[in-house]
C-alpha cells in the first residue's frame, strides 16, 4: 500500500511503539503520586517539556500536554475568552476544531469576526487589517493549511497585531507545520501554538499547547489540577514519551527537502495528462490538491484504494460531510471541488513509491473516463 493521506494521520514509528510499551508496562507510574518511581516519571515529563520548548525555538513559556490538537485548540480559544467588550478574530480557512469553536463563541454572544482567504489560500491581510483594533483579545490562525498546504505569513500577521491590536494574543494551529517545516515561535512572536503527535509519526491521542505565559488562558475542565491547573487529568505518559521519541528521530530540514523532491517528481509524472489538474499553492511540500475532470474525487479515492494507493478528500475530520468550505472560500469551482482529492506526503516515502503512485493515478483516471464516456 502507498499511503498519500499523511495530512490526515501518519504511521507511527516502531521506536515510538517501543517507547509507549515501556512507559505503559514498565515505568507505568502516575507522575502526580509521591513514590520515588512516580517522581522519576514526573522528571521525565518535565524534561520532555523542556525538550519540546527547545524544538519549538521558545525562549520562554511552557508546554501543556493535551489529548491532541482538538483539545489544544479548544483550550487556547475557550481558555482565552473573557467576559467584556472583547473581539476574537479567526479566518475562514481554519480546521473544524477552531472554526466550530469560533462559531459557538459567536452563538454565546462573543464578538467573533472571520477573515477572508485570498486566492493563494492565505489569510487576506488587508481584510485582517480592517478588523483589528484595541478591543481584539485573540487572533487564531493556521500556520499551514491542512487542505491546501498554503503557509500563512505569521510575521506579517504579528506585525499587524502589534500595530493595531497590541493587547491581542496570537494563537497558531501548527498541526501541519510542527516537525514538517522550519520555524520558531520566538522568531514568529507566537503566544500560543497547537501541535499533535499523530501528524508526525507519533501516537494518536496526545499533543500539546505551547503558551508563552500561563495567565493567557484559564482552565476549561475542572479536576485534580494537573498541567499547571490548566488541564486536569492524569497525563498520558506513554503517549507523551512516544511523542518525544518521534520528535527525536525527525530531521526537519532534511525531510523537507526530500518531500519537496517527491512532490516535484509526482507533479512531473502527472503534468500534461489531459483532465488532471494540479492546484499548487506554493506552500508546504507535504500537501497538494489534484482535480480529476469529469470524475468525482470520492470515485477516484475508492478506485485508487483498490489499486493500493490511499489518498484523501481534504480534512479527515470532515471528509464525510458534503462540500469543502476552504476550497470554496478561495474560489475553486464547485465542479472542481467535487472532483478533487488531497495528496499528502511523508518524508519516509521512496521515489519508487511515488513513481508507482503517479502511474496508478493516471491508469485509474483514464480507465474511469473510458467507462463513463
Amino acid at each position: 500500500m502507498i499511503f498519500l493521506d499523511n495530512a490526515g494521520t501518519t504511521k507511527m514509528f516502531r521506536e515510538c511503539v517501543e517507547t509507549y510499551s515501556h512507559f505503559a508496562c514498565e515505568e507505568f507510574y502516575n507522575p502526580s503520586a509521591v513514590s520515588r518511581q512516580s517522581a522519576f516519571v514526573h522528571a521525565k515529563l518535565e524534561d520532555t517539556r523542556k525538550f519540546l520548548l527547545k524544538k519549538l525555538g521558545a525562549v520562554e513559556g511552557t508546554i501543556i500536554f493535551t489529548g491532541g490538537a482538538t483539545e489544544s485548540n479548544n483550550l487556547a480559544i475557550k481558555g482565552a475568552a473573557r467576559n467584556g467588550n472583547f473581539e476574537y478574530i479567526f479566518s475562514n480557512g481554519e480546521h473544524p476544531s477552531v472554526f466550530n469553536v469560533a462559531k459557538n463563541l459567536g452563538l454565546e454572544g462573543k464578538n467573533v469576526k472571520f477573515c477572508k482567504l485570498g486566492k493563494n489560500g492565505k489569510i487576506d491581510l488587508a481584510d485582517l487589517e480592517s478588523k483589528l483594533n484595541k478591543n481584539v483579545k485573540l487572533i487564531s490562525c493556521m500556520l499551514v493549511s491542512n487542505e491546501t498546504g498554503a503557509i500563512n505569513d505569521i510575521k506579517a500577521i504579528f506585525s499587524l497585531r502589534d500595530r493595531l491590536a497590541p493587547n491581542a494574543l496570537l494563537h497558531v494551529d501548527a498541526v501541519q507545520g510542527f516537525m514538517k517545516i522550519p520555524f520558531s515561535v520566538e522568531a514568529l512572536k507566537i503566544d500560543m501554538l497547537t501541535f499533535s503527535a499523530h501528524k508526525f509519526h507519533g501516537p494518536k491521542g496526545v499533543g500539546g499547547l505551547y503558551v508563552r505565559k500561563l495567565n493567557y488562558i484559564k482552565n476549561i475542565v475542572d479536576g485534580g489540577g494537573q498541567e499547571y491547573g490548566l488541564r486536569s487529568g492524569t497525563e498520558n505518559v506513554p503517549g507523551i514519551m512516544a511523542m518525544r521519541t518521534a520528535v527525536e528521530r525527525i530531521d526537519v530540514k532534511k525531510n523537507f527537502e526530500h518531500v519537496l523532491e517527491l512532490k516535484q517528481q509526482l507533479n512531473k509524472i502527472l503534468s500534461g495528462v489531459q483532465g488532471i489538474k494540479l492546484f499548487d499553492f506554493n506552500g508546504s511540500p507535504y500537501i497538494e490538491v489534484l482535480v480529476f475532470d469529469g470524475v468525482k474525487g470520492e470515485t477516484m479515492l475508492h478506485a485508487l484504494e483498490e489499486k493500493g494507493v490511499i489518498v484523501g478528500l481534504g480534512s479527515a475530520c470532515s471528509a464525510k460531510k458534503a462540500g469543502n468550505r476552504i476550497l470554496q472560500e478561495i474560489g475553486i469551482d464547485k465542479d472542481e471541488i467535487i472532483s478533487s482529492c488531497r495528496i499528502s506526503f511523508n518524508a519516509y516515502m521512496t521515489s519508487e513509491e511515488i513513481e508507482k503512485a503517479g502511474k496508478t493515478i493516471i491508469e485509474v483516471y483514464n480507465d474511469i473516463k473510458k467507462r463513463v464516456s
